[in-house]
């Protein structure tokens, strides 16, 4: 085969001597193929040379797969519009396997969104999905639906200790949050700490960040035991009424001086601290949003830890992509990410 951008399915049944139903079964990864005809196959292409572009002209033929992405719906400057580069990207690898990466998002406020999003994304019958879980049962019902249906899954920004995802890309979650703890309290004497939390759905399914938060309280119980953690919830999509439980849960709880946030959202309690300076406190929060580092720049926020989302959904992608195409696992099943750490000194270069 002199031109290898030309190499089709016609071309490997008769170098093989093989049927075009069974290469092509081989290629798919699917049951029914003999040991010797998966040999004979493999055999030819490593013998024409792999390149990703013979695979695509090859899958090009058939019905196009698809690999989906769940996750929720974001506006400008929300924290999930950070992975949107990794989807276009991971959109860019699939195509060179003829593998179509869809989006299907959601409401992550409201569970039947979530749920209408799920039941859309197995009527795609896809080669894999992966997916942040925000609605812990919901997403371990259908978690159990892909599983029952062969379709393999992957984690990326947080995960459930499920027994059927093929891998996780992220932060190890308890973690970031006993680091998150470490850096607000810098070993002082810690006699009082506030935790904002972000009002969620009404089931209270959904809670991503309960692992962080579970870390964070293990560390202040180990370091500083007789330290009192007060929680005061905050709705995101009510921001006339935050500045108000702000003030009241500050009036409250006057030894407060230090506070953290778990969630991308930290630049909602800085905005209320801002128009109150002679309310002093160490900040602590997460993800780099534009908002975030503003609040960063100007000494609002002590610290951020960051992770990359774009590059988390991309592994998740071509990881199902190669899954689907080549039956190729990821060599681990949890890909833990860094933990960046950004002060207002080394934001701007990250």
């Amino acid at each position: 085969m002199e031109n290898k951008q030309k190499i089709t399915i016609k071309d490997i049944a008769r170098l093989t001597g093989l049927s075009k139903g069974t290469v092509d079964r081989v290629l798919h990864n699917r049951e029914g193929v003999s040991k010797k005809s998966y040999a004979k196959v493999m055999k030819v292409i490593e013998d024409l040379g792999y390149e990703p572009n013979i695979y695509a002209s090859l899958l090009a033929q058939n019905k196009e797969r698809v690999v989906a992405v769940l996750l929720p719906r974001s506006k400008d400057g929300d924290f999930w519009e950070l992975a949107e580069p990794g989807i276009v990207r991971g959109m860019d690898f699939g195509r060179n396997f003829g593998i179509k990466v869809q989006k299907v998002d959601y409401d992550q406020y409201d569970i039947e969104s979530f749920r209408s999003a799920c039941d859309e994304v197995l009527a795609l019958e896809p080669a894999g999905v992966a997916l942040p879980p925000m609605f812990k049962n919901e997403t371990l019902v259908f978690t159990a639906k892909l599983r029952a249906a062969n379709i393999p899954y992957v984690y990326f920004d947080s995960k459930l200790e499920d027994n059927g995802y093929l891998a996780y890309y992220g932060m190890p979650i308890y973690q970031s949050g006993y680091l998150c703890a470490s850096i607000l309290t810098d070993e002082m004497d810690m006699k009082e700490v506030g935790i904002i939390r972000i009002q969620r759905d009404k089931h209270g399914q959904s809670d991503p960040t309960i692992n962080r938060r579970e870390g964070f309280i293990d560390y202040i119980s180990e370091h500083f035991p007789k330290c009192r953690i007060s929680n005061v919830f905050i709705n995101p999509n009510k921001p006339r009424e935050i500045d108000g439980i702000l003030a009241g849960f500050f009036a409250e709880n006057p030894g407060i001086q230090s506070v953290a946030m778990f969630n991308s959202r930290i630049y909602l309690i800085t905005r209320f601290l801002e128009k109150h300076p002679e309310k002093k406190c160490r900040v602590v929060g997460f993800d780099n949003l534009a908002a975030n580092l503003l609040a960063l720049k100007k000494g609002l926020v002590t610290s951020l830890i960051a992770q990359r989302p774009d590059v988390q959904v991309f592994s998740a992608i071509s990881a199902l992509t190669e899954y689907a195409v080549f039956g190729k696992a990821p060599a681990k099943r949890d890909n833990f990410m860094p933990m960046d750490i950004l002060t207002r000194y080394n934001a701007e270069y990250y």
